[in-house]
């Protein structure tokens, strides 16, 4: 190879300055100003030097031709020699050849700037903000909750990188979101899975982390390679709650993310919903109105005064919160056995509108024992359930419903692909048919009458919003059927969207699982308090009490006023921790649907059949 020449080496300077940008360019402009100005001047001095006496020598010609160089509109109040006349033309036309060029540069630097700024890749400078990674349609709930939780805050900010548009994405959680107070957003573009795209949120200084499962193939690859990244960056960072949707994936994530991560396993929650709500109708909504800002939240309190006493004593502590269970130096448990002795250690779990409403009791009315209906728990029979369609987490749901009926009851599925292959069930009996579950006569075909619980599967095979479609009209039909036949069965159905509820209120299904609104109302609970994930683990998982909305009639007498108190021993009597009540005459009207969580224990309220008290307990 030969030698490289001086002009070679020059041109390769020259170009690798050229490439430093705009500044670079206006430096380079500089310089052949200067050059320009220094030879129309030496020019003039020399050619013209009577022009240049009257023009106050070498001062005055500097400043002549720096004015001719950068306003050519000069040369026309010129007057004097044509030599003199010709030189300033010629530093009016370089002018114009430099003023022309610093406006392009300016422009195009100017140009990319705002572009640069409309990408959204400077660093965002803020303390205690809320850090959310990725983009799916949990980030709408998230972010829609977290405004609630910091209505009452100044300077709240949320910080989101995701690999979109910066003004595509303000003007998404503007449309969907709304107003959101006094929470500022923060919107940056990059990708979560880059360390150094990460860098641009101050992690350091942030609250909370929040990774996003992103609506793509493979989703749990994109959260373990943020989580990865995470990791990956020097120095602390504040806790993590991450979503998966494969529990297949949980160990790798906990691996990936270290101990600092609290992991939400989406799959496994919303199948534990969808059969919990199968059984007893209204734990969705229960547990919605548990997990968002809107009403009643959940809180650790240390009550020394409460110390030695048993968790049924407690109950009647608090004037406005709700008992739900304890955290021992062994772990969190909901409902434990009322005689359990309360340490000096312990935090009491409570659900309350505000910790700062918190108080303890000077005194509790009794109960009264009018009302109170003794517990007789019903002998466990055999049920026939019915569920229509199949999906990803269909095998799951069937094994969770095995541990909840009775030995002898019978599943019998019916879809487009139904699944096969389940082996090690207990109780119950599986069978499997074709069927189309949006036509009315392929349902009728199926006897549906003599089933007592009938669940809806979104197909995900099908894109999100046509899957949802095909929910509706199954519901619709079911609900036509019945109107029709006088058939009695409960409908719990899975949809996608949120929007499409108020639609699916019209089949009055007995329930509707939106799982991504599930998911990311249990997210934002996480990112406002990580220290409540065992809570809400435990909350989620069959191995302890659940959330149940009973008949009423099991625990009181119907017709006549009863306060709240008498409720609580009732069902303390059965074994049962009660925090609230759902009015069945309400169950169409949003957004509580008639649950009513931490009800005022003294308010006396006359209850009727179909009502429902809501109890954390064993299945």
């Amino acid at each position: 190879m030969s030698k490289a020449t001086v002009k070679e080496r020059a041109r390769y300077w020259f170009d690798n300055t050229m490439a430093r940008g705009t500044a670079a360019l206006i430096g380079w402009l500089a310089l052949v100003s200067l050059v320009l100005i220094v030879v129309v001047s030496a020019l003039t001095m020399w050619l013209t030097p009577d022009e240049a006496l009257r023009h106050d020598g070498l001062p005055g010609v500097l400043w002549l031709s720096l004015m001719h160089a950068l306003s050519p509109g000069k040369i026309a109040g010129d007057a004097g020699t044509a030599p003199f006349l010709a030189i300033m033309l010629g530093a009016s036309l370089g002018g114009i050849f430099i003023v022309s060029i610093l406006v392009g540069v300016l422009s195009a630097g100017l140009r990319g700037k705002i572009e640069e700024l409309r990408k959204g890749r400077s660093r965002v400078i803020e303390t205690g903000h809320t850090v959310i990674l990725g983009w799916s349609e949990q980030l709408y709930t998230i972010v829609s909750e977290l405004t609630k939780a910091h209505a009452s805050q100044h300077g709240s900010v949320i910080a989101i990188l995701a690999d979109r548009d910066k003004p595509a994405m303000e003007d998404a959680i503007r449309a969907r979101v709304g107003d959101t107070g006094r929470t500022r957003l923060v919107c940056r573009t990059g990708r979560p899975t880059e360390p150094g795209d990460l860098d641009l949120l101050s992690l350091s200084t942030a609250r909370t982390i929040v990774v996003l499962s992103p609506e793509q193939e493979d989703p749990d690859a994109h959260v373990i390679k943020t989580l990865l990244a995470l990791a990956k960056r020097a120095g602390e960072h504040p806790p993590v709650v991450a979503a998966i949707a494969s529990s297949r994936n949980m160990a790798a994530a906990r691996l990936a993310g270290g101990p600092g991560v609290h992991l939400v396993d989406s799959d496994d929650i919303a199948a534990r919903l969808i059969v919990q709500s199968s059984r007893q109708s209204g734990v969705s909504v229960v547990c919605m109105d548990l997990l968002n800002f809107d009403g009643g939240e959940i809180y650790l309190r240390r009550d020394p005064s409460l110390a030695g006493r048993s968790y049924g004593q407690a109950l009647d502590a608090y004037a406005t919160a709700t008992v739900l269970g304890l955290r021992t130096p062994r772990g969190v448990t909901l409902n434990p056995p009322p005689d359990t002795v309360i340490g000096t250690s312990d935090a009491i779990i409570v659900l309350a509108q505000d910790d700062s409403l918190i108080s303890l009791a000077s005194g509790t009315a009794p109960a009264d024992e009018r009302h109170i209906v003794p517990a007789t728990p019903p002998a466990p029979a055999p049920e026939r359930t019915l569920m229509l369609g199949w999906n990803g987490r269909a095998a799951r749901i069937i094994r969770y419903l095995d541990g909840y009926v009775a030995p002898g009851s019978v599943l019998d599925v019916a879809g487009d692909h139904p699944g096969t292959g389940l082996e090690g069930l207990r109780n119950l009996t599986v069978n499997a048919k074709e069927c189309d579950t949006t036509d009315r006569y392929a349902l009728e075909s199926l006897g549906v009458g003599v089933y007592q619980h009938v669940i809806v599967l979104s197909d995900d095979q099908l894109d999100p919003n046509h899957a949802d479609n095909r929910t509706l009209m199954t519901l619709l039909q079911l609900r036509d059927m019945q109107a029709t036949l006088g058939e009695k069965y409960s409908i719990v159905s899975e949809m996608h969207d949120e929007n499409n509820r108020a639609l699916a209120e019209v089949t009055e299904a007995d329930d509707i699982v939106i799982s991504d609104t599930v998911i990311g109302l249990l997210l934002a609970q996480l990112a406002e308090n990580p220290h409540l994930a065992e809570v809400f683990g435990h909350l989620f998982d069959s191995a302890g009490s659940e959330v149940y909305p009973r008949p009423v009639e099991n625990y009181v007498t119907t017709g006549e006023p009863v306060a709240f108190r008498t409720i609580v021993e009732s069902a303390l009597r059965h074994g049962e921790t009660a925090i609230g009540y759902r009015v069945s005459a309400e169950s169409g009207e949003p957004p509580h649907y008639g649950v009513v969580l931490n009800p005022d224990r003294s308010r006396a309220v006359t209850f009727t059949p179909g009502d429902s008290v809501i109890v954390l307990a064993e299945h």
